[in-house]
């Protein structure tokens, strides 16, 4: 067997090796089984659907770490395309991906939804009055069965154009694809502001949707991010979880 290589890339969740001529990607020290089968469910359901995303082709203990071996993906991330000041055609090339996702059914993946209602139920740092609150707003607003990301930003899109593959599917789930792009949204907000709202409007308009629809999920998605554990976060996703209505 091939020796794991160099780092590849690094996130919060995993580190991504060389491993001959495929990509290992290795959760944490001390991350449990559980994260490296689901993620590849998630891409074995996303390679049946043609999706543009790796083959997995093993999951397995690779010296006392859970990880995914699988195909390498080549190319630098869309977000090198998008400093400092995004093109309109970058926006317009991530939205067109987003969209193709999204056209897919979510059979097979876990309910959007649900994730969405463990997290605000999880998260320390809200009053029971705001909890119960975000809550109804979630059961609420408009479910749906499409094939969603859950993580889709321009640092896990590889390469351009036909040759583009996304990464990182650990979070997938089958649900409403305006909260898919409020996720989106929701990641962009901090490192790439300039972009964030430009995208939501490229993407409505090409998918038929008023950017209300998409921003209806934002105290929810803001919610439920606050359960990630990123402190530097807490102040404003606390501010955008209060704007959820108050009587529904």
């Amino acid at each position: 067997m091939s020796e794991i290589g160099r780092l590849l890339g690094a996130g919060k969740e995993a580190e991504v090796f060389e491993h001959g001529t495929l990509a290992l990607k290795l959760y944490r020290p001390g991350r449990p089984k559980a994260p490296a089968f689901r993620e590849a469910a998630n891409l074995a359901i996303a390679e049946k659907l043609s999706l543009p995303a790796p083959r997995v082709h093993v999951v397995g203990d690779y010296h006392g770490r859970w990880g995914l071996l699988m195909d390498r993906v080549t190319g630098t991330s869309l977000a090198d395309e998008m400093t400092p000041e995004p093109p309109l055609s970058a926006i317009k090339e991530m939205a067109a991906l987003h969209q193709r996702l999204h056209r897919e059914p979510g059979t097979g993946l876990p309910s959007l939804k649900t994730r969405l209602s463990a997290n605000i139920e999880s998260a320390e740092v809200m009053t029971p009055d705001l909890r119960d609150r975000l809550l109804l707003t979630l059961a609420a607003l408009p479910d749906g069965d499409n094939v969603c990301h859950g993580d889709f930003h321009p640092w896990n899109i590889m390469g351009s154009g036909s040759d583009a593959m996304i990464v990182d599917w650990l979070d997938a789930c089958s649900g409403n694809p305006a909260a898919d792009v409020c996720r989106t949204y929701l990641l962009m907000r901090r490192a790439l502001p300039a972009m964030a709202e430009a995208y939501v409007v490229t993407y409505a308009k090409a998918a038929e949707l008023s950017p209300d629809e998409v921003f209806a999920w934002l105290p929810v998605i803001a919610a439920a991010r606050l359960a990630e554990n990123v402190p530097e976060e807490n102040e404003d996703l606390l501010h955008l979880a209060s704007l959820a209505p108050a009587n529904l």
